[in-house]
């Protein structure tokens, strides 16, 4: 119907309204891919300056804590109580996720689309002549059938009379989008799928940068670009801070594998160290 026909005006509005879509799209991939290199990058630089020192410190904490549970698995044969809290483990790194693979676009509809809508009776006569005209037919019998076919085309375009030089052309082979307009529906069925995927890839990709930006590891690359940026080498803090914690701990893990044969020495140690741990008291 012509009433349902999509003009080229609206199909050309249609498909710059999808490719300006696409286009964000691809700023949106690209700026989410970026931010995910970054953090990529920052984690590898981050791990080879601090990693080996924090796998030491965990290393220690957990020979610590072996060597507590022992000591307070003695006192408490011997009445006295003194709770063990939970090692302290470093947290593992989340993972940093990629965009999931998009899915493609289906196929455009196949077909002339470029003559939506309905063509004009004036082209309907046109490829009526193309088709019909005697002079373009071989000598014989076809010439002949040509020429009664002719006689019906100019008859049917004298009068205006549209639906038989349609029933003409269909009945010759014509393709029906050259006839009575290009398929509509399927056109704006086509691009609405096609918006529809788009802007759901749009949400994804939103919804996945905005993981990354909460991200404790994107808030710490931040500080630390900003800090180095200012003259600061904030790793190489870190990096001290941890060795003192190394220090720290052997110094603990040193004291506590020796006081097993004085209950009162090993209470207070274990007292220390759960409160250094949990910074609590113990009443």
């Amino acid at each position: 119907m012509a009433s349902t026909a999509i003009t080229r005006h609206e199909l050309t509005r249609r498909r710059e309204q999808l490719q300006d879509l696409r286009r964000y799209l691809a700023v949106l991939e690209a700026d989410h891919d970026g931010a995910r290199a970054k953090l990529l990058g920052f984690q590898l630089r981050y791990l080879e300056a601090l990693g080996p020192l924090m796998r030491e410190l965990d290393e220690l904490e957990a020979q610590l804590h072996q060597a507590t549970a022992l000591l307070s698995d003695a006192l408490k044969r011997q009445g006295v109580d003194a709770p063990v809290p939970a090692t302290q483990r470093a947290k593992a790194w989340p993972d940093i996720p990629a965009l999931p693979e998009a899915v493609p676009l289906p196929p455009e509809p196949t077909g002339p689309l470029t003559d939506l809508p309905p063509p004009s009776l004036k082209t309907l006569y046109r490829r009526a002549a193309m088709r019909f005209h005697p002079d373009l037919a071989p000598s014989g019998p076809e010439r002949e059938v040509c020429e009664q076919r002719m006689m019906v085309v100019n008859e049917a375009y004298a009068s205006g009379d549209r639906s038989r030089l349609e029933t003409l052309l269909l009945a010759a082979g014509e393709l029906p989008e050259k006839v009575i307009g290009g398929p509509a529906d399927a056109v704006r069925a086509w691009l609405g799928l096609c918006e529809h995927m788009v802007q759901g890839r749009i949400r994804i990709v939103q919804a996945q940068t905005l993981v990354l930006q909460n991200l404790q590891m994107h808030q710490l690359r931040i500080a630390i670009e900003r800090a180095e940026t200012g003259g600061m080498r904030p790793l190489d803090i870190m990096a001290a801070r941890l060795r003192a914690q190394i220090t720290e701990r052997r110094q603990e893990l040193y004291i506590g594998e020796r006081l097993g044969g004085d209950a009162r020495l090993a209470a207070d140690f274990l007292r220390k160290r759960y409160q250094r741990l949990t910074g609590l008291g113990l009443g």
